[in-house]
């Protein structure tokens, strides 16, 4: 999950103002740089950072470090449809970018700004490009030409060419302080705080998925697997079954909170005295049932299964999902049988 619900809007959300300032700064010294990668987690504000800096820079008559919101330019890029902006992203979601597509953007870059001023690329994710896409976009980060900005966007950095790193600013998005999240996440989705922080947890800190997990009914599947692991568990589904009904949701999400669980059941076979240190509280019951019973070796060994299964989906490395699930949930139901 990306920052989806809020990728078109040009906003700067409180945590990363301090990054704007940094980069207007820049500008203001005539330092800006052609090409940027903006590095963090997911969920954390990157899309709608990288479109309000595309608005600044294309802004006829920015005001301070914001932009106008009035000239022609910000109209066009408002309407979505300024001739100077290109959005680059994969044809369907989780699929690559591939060369045809950077084959496309050189006819962009290289063209005359037909408001006279920058030409802008947003690249989202850019981890997401192939091997030969990435190369393809090698030239265009040595070359640019004048007046343009390449914004590549990415949470996976790891998978990102060196050569395309060397070639970028790398702007670091932090995550957002608990305390302005919380009170954040609150006021746009009328919660209290204690809510919203329960969603905050099981969002990972990451504010934009907190309000998609609240609005898009992630709550429900998360709810789903927890009860699909507890039939497991009680014998009243198998494994099989409850994988069948699992493998065709988002799995990066579904093995991120299967391990956030673990990481639970872990803390509190540690410290049984203390149950408070349980940070999803929802799943209680079943994870302090888990820490009294599971072996430390046992815990760590599924720990590392599931991390293994998080990166083949992570790298794409195509791994058959609904075996992939039968093969965890099998060892999920035999963690508390195999001391």
């Amino acid at each position: 999950m990306s920052d989806s619900i809020w990728e078109d809007r040009p906003v700067v959300l409180p945590w990363l103002k301090p990054r704007w300032e940094y980069l207007h700064e820049l500008k203001a010294q005539n330092r800006f740089p052609h090409a940027l990668l903006i590095n963090g987690p997911e969920g954390i504000g990157k899309a709608c950072f990288a479109l309000a800096l595309a608005n600044y820079v294309l802004c006829r008559n920015p005001q301070g470090s914001v932009a106008c919101g009035r000239c022609r330019s910000c109209e066009l890029t408002s309407s979505g449809g300024h001739p100077d902006l290109y959005l680059l992203r994969p044809e369907e979601p989780g699929k690559p970018i591939k060369i045809d597509q950077i084959r496309e953007l050189t006819d962009f870059i290289y063209s005359t700004a037909q408001q006279g001023g920058y030409r802008v690329v947003i690249i989202d994710p850019a981890d997401s490009m192939n091997v030969n896409a990435a190369n393809a976009l090698l030239k265009m980060l040595e070359e640019p030409g004048s007046n343009t900005l390449l914004m590549l966007l990415t949470h996976r950095l790891g998978q990102m060419l060196p050569t395309i790193k060397s070639r970028c600013q790398r702007v670091d998005m932090p995550p957002a302080d608990n305390s302005m999240a919380i009170q954040w996440v609150a006021t746009q989705l009328e919660v209290d705080a204690a809510e919203a922080a329960q969603l905050l947890v099981i969002a990972h800190n990451s504010p934009l998925q907190a309000l998609a997990y609240k609005q898009d009914d992630l709550l429900g599947l998360r709810a789903k697997v927890l009860k699909g692991l507890a039939d497991i568990l009680k014998s009243r589904s198998s494994a099989v079954e409850v994988a069948q009904s699992l493998y065709k949701e988002d799995l990066e999400l579904v093995l991120g909170w299967i391990y956030s669980w673990v990481v639970d059941i872990a803390r509190s076979a540690e410290n049984q005295a203390d149950p408070e240190l349980l940070r999803h509280t929802d799943a209680k019951n079943m994870l302090l049932a888990l820490a009294r019973k599971v072996s430390s070796k046992k815990l760590y060994q599924f720990s590392d299964q599931v991390q293994a299964a998080r990166k083949d989906l992570m790298f794409r490395r195509n791994p058959n999902k609904q075996l992939l699930m039968e093969k965890l949930l099998s060892d999920w139901y035999a963690l508390p049988r195999a001391n």
